[in-house]
């Protein structure tokens, strides 16, 4: 009964601190229009966790290496080649994707380990992983409150954050940095394949329901830790895939966002003038 009620403890904090982290590094995301790179950071840390199964590294120094790697490589790819930074993004992705089923395929059987690895479970979280997913959550919201004018400013715009003083070369890629780290930290128990959605649907949601970033990342973070323990409970209840669940969670949570919000009509009226 006692380790019962320690396992359930785990689940339900490792659910929380993944429904915040990601949540709100989703807003970071989401705001600076570059939602892709949600899909490029999630899974160039699940390639690098799978490479260092296959050459028995440690999982996330592998994973978050590689999650970093891809983000400061993306604006110089972009600037070399002078391509828009989606294109990078894209050839990025794929490249990372070669890697994690490369790695697939060369790993021997079982495989299990690795499939953890892509739909995740967060039913296995031990306390070792809690502790670390509730730094690097403590961290970006640490981060946050620390940095936040800074912050709101380069997601505002680049540009004006320039113009006013603000190095947003540095704030942009400590953000990608902090996203890195909560996207490595989270692969094993929500899942490479999954996390995007974790990522964007929250701050989608909130988008929809806010006029103002710090309503956004609190109403974010509210949908996202929502998502997460209302999808432990679907798959308790209906053996279901728990990342899984917490992906469909979270992606009917921001549906009715969209049903309920506030900005339809201006929307619609934009549309109508354009």
């Amino acid at each position: 009964m006692i380790e019962t009620a320690l396992i359930l403890r785990e689940t339900i904090l490792a659910a929380v601190f993944a429904g915040i982290g990601c949540s709100v590094v989703g807003v970071f995301i989401f705001c600076l229009r570059i939602p892709f790179v949600g899909v490029l950071i999630s899974h160039a840390a699940m390639a690098g966790a799978i490479l260092a199964q296959f050459l028995h590294w440690p999982e996330l120094p592998a994973a978050l290496g590689m999650a970093l790697f891809s983000v400061f490589f993306v604006g110089p790819l972009a600037d070399r080649t002078d391509m828009d930074v989606n294109v990078s993004l894209s050839i990025l992705f794929s490249l990372m994707m070669g890697i994690a089923f490369l790695g697939i395929g060369l790993i021997p059987e079982p495989r299990t380990p690795m499939l953890t690895l892509l739909w995740g479970n967060i039913l296995l979280a031990t306390a070792g992983d809690v502790l670390v997913m509730g730094t690097v959550t403590l961290l970006v919201l640490g981060c946050l409150r620390a940095g936040y004018k800074e912050i709101k400013t380069v997601l505002f715009s680049r540009t004006v954050a320039a113009a006013v003083g603000v190095r947003e070369d540095l704030v942009f890629y400590a953000l990608l940095v902090l996203s890195g780290a909560v996207v490595s930290v989270n692969l094993n128990s929500i899942g490479g394949l999954m996390l995007y959605s974790l990522l964007i649907n929250p701050a989608a949601g909130a988008y929809q329901l806010a006029y103002r970033l710090r309503s956004m990342i609190l109403i974010a973070a509210l949908l996202g830790v929502g998502a997460a323990l209302l999808g432990l409970l679907c798959s308790y209840f209906w053996a279901l895939p728990t990342g899984a669940s917490i992906v469909i969670c979270s992606s009917l949570e921001f549906a009715l966002c969209a049903l309920l919000s506030p900005k339809r009509g201006r929307f619609r009226q934009e549309r109508t003038d354009s």
